[in-house]
């Protein structure tokens, strides 16, 4: 129990630690490429644990494994004369810069993704059955049919089925579907299912997964990661329309959690599925850090990234004064933010 407890710990900040690095990592190299000197590179928040300084760069291990900071020369308005500052790098450095960490956890994502696939291969949208008494029986789909379209939404694997009927709940949608290599149409009105609580096709699942060709590898990795991309603003979403509750937000706590939850169902397989289910939800949690950042909010990459924008147009640079507070103004909006879906969190524990 006690080991159990240990792995889950070393795995979260395996995980969270090594997305981190990725992302912060992204800004670093950009950034000194472009001739923009970096302060500190720092894997946590808090008081430095340990610390070294490595060609003007400060590296540095934080307390709390919760995140990380690249901070550059000049970001929020200091040291202006000199020509290694944020500032005094060229507009589109500097948004190459900015955009470089969520990009990089994009790639991250991938390279990840590829390693998934080649394992296990990938789940073609062919389905293994229909349920009688629902739409799907009804519109005359059968077993081993491939699923190519939902209302003009291309379908690559069995999971965008799922995905579409979540995200457009209840409405009637044109199918293009493959049978025995002719492609055919029908329409498809979903019931609703009490017991479910949802509404279903009637499509009972697909025909299981396929060995993926070393090209295939690259091509459905590559869908493995939009497919996250594509959830995680369409989630944001959900949050304006009303649909997503304070439980369906999580932050480091809710992730820890999902590790353990994770690890304890695929123990019992062993330690290969332990490895390919960390690296699985390593895809999920980075493809949704690298949407989350590229948000317009202030003190967010996206939130400099629109200042960058309005420069690049204006061609005349905001007034970084304004613009350090307002920055400072999204930091402590999200530092509220992050206290409360981490009590949040801990509450959900207890339940």
């Amino acid at each position: 129990m006690v080991l159990d407890y240990i792995i889950k710990g070393l795995l979260f900040i395996l995980i969270l630690g090594s997305i981190v690095l990725v992302h912060e990592g992204g800004h670093m190299l950009v950034a000194k490429k472009n001739g923009i000197a970096v302060k500190e590179f720092a894997l946590g928040f808090g008081p430095r644990i340990v610390y070294r300084e490595f060609n003007g760069t400060i590296y540095s291990l934080r307390l709390l494994p919760f995140g990380g900071a690249c901070i550059f020369r000049g970001m929020d308005g200091e040291d202006s004369i000199s020509p290694e500052v944020f500032g005094s790098a060229g507009v589109f450095a500097r948004i190459a810069t900015v955009v470089a960490g969520p990009f990089a956890n994009f790639g991250l994502a991938f390279f990840l993704a590829c390693f998934i696939i080649a394992a296990i291969g990938y789940d073609p949208a062919q389905i293994a059955g229909v349920l009688e008494g629902y739409p799907a029986a009804e519109a005359g789909l059968q077993k081993g049919d491939i699923i190519r379209k939902l209302d003009g939404h291309r379908i690559v694997v069995y999971r965008d089925i799922s995905s579409y009927t979540f995200f457009f709940e209840g409405k009637s949608t044109d199918v293009e579907y493959e049978r025995d290599g002719q492609i055919c149409h029908t329409v498809i009105s979903p019931k609703y299912s009490e017991r479910d609580n949802r509404y279903l096709f009637g499509i009972s699942g697909s025909m299981g997964r396929k060995k993926a060709t070393p090209l295939q590898v690259f091509r459905y990795a590559a869908h493995e990661v939009y497919y996250w991309i594509d959830i995680s603003y369409k989630s944001l979403g959900m949050i304006f329309q009303g649909r997503v509750t304070k439980d369906d937000v999580a932050g480091p706590v809710g992730i820890a959690s999902a590790v353990g939850d994770t690890y304890d169902m695929a123990k019992e397989d062993g330690a290969y599925y332990v490895w390919l289910n960390m690296l699985n939800l390593t895809v999920l949690i980075s493809a949704n850090i690298g949407v989350m950042n590229l948000l317009p909010f202030p003190a967010l990459d996206g939130g400099r990234l629109f200042f960058l924008l309005l420069e690049a147009v204006r061609r005349k640079r905001i007034d970084p004064e304004k613009e350090a507070m307002v920055h400072f103004a999204g930091v402590m909006v999200l530092l509220a933010f992050m206290i409360f879906v981490m009590f949040n969190d801990i509450s959900k524990i207890f339940r």
